[in-house]
């Protein structure tokens, strides 16, 4: 796995809920190039909690849209909007575990309509929430002037990120 260097790291106003590292309210998510999946390793808190000990169901969609979103970045090297996105919940994840693991990888694309496939797993690799989410991808050249996008690179080195 290659980890994937953030677009938009010193950016002035970047505050994104999800991707942003110094949002503290916010669930600063990283995330790696795996073949053709993006991935993310991320910690669960006991501030995202919905019931005792129950990591959120919004929480758990926040996480699958940001991933789904960065294969847009990675992949398709644009940006763009989730127009749609389908979630399953099916098993609870507990907000005292080590780590949960995101997965996602394109479907299919249409022009540019991008149909993504994500999960999250909890720590024992069941998969606990599923996420098929349409997104609508601009082109590059309103990514570049309207959303400060230049490119999505990775790190030269080959990582194990720490689990």
């Amino acid at each position: 796995m290659k980890k994937i260097i953030n677009p938009w790291k010193g950016l002035e106003g970047y505050n994104c809920f999800g991707c942003a590292p110094n949002n503290e309210a916010g669930v600063r998510m990283e995330f790696y190039e795996d073949g053709e999946e993006i991935v993310s390793i991320w910690k669960p808190r006991p501030e995202y909690q919905g019931w005792i000990d129950t990591l959120h169901g919004g929480i758990q969609a926040v996480l699958l849209d940001e991933i789904c979103a960065w294969v847009v970045l990675r992949k398709l090297q644009t940006t763009g909007v989730t127009s749609k996105m389908e979630t399953r919940y099916r098993k609870s994840i507990d907000t005292k575990d080590s780590h949960v693991v995101l997965r996602a990888s394109i479907k299919e694309i249409k022009r540019n309509i991008v149909i993504i496939e994500a999960k999250l797993y909890n720590k024992d690799g069941e998969v606990c929430t599923e996420a098929v989410c349409t997104y609508f991808t601009f082109p590059q050249e309103k990514a570049r002037k309207e959303m400060h996008f230049l490119q999505c690179d990775v790190e030269p080195e080959e990582i194990l990120p720490l689990i």
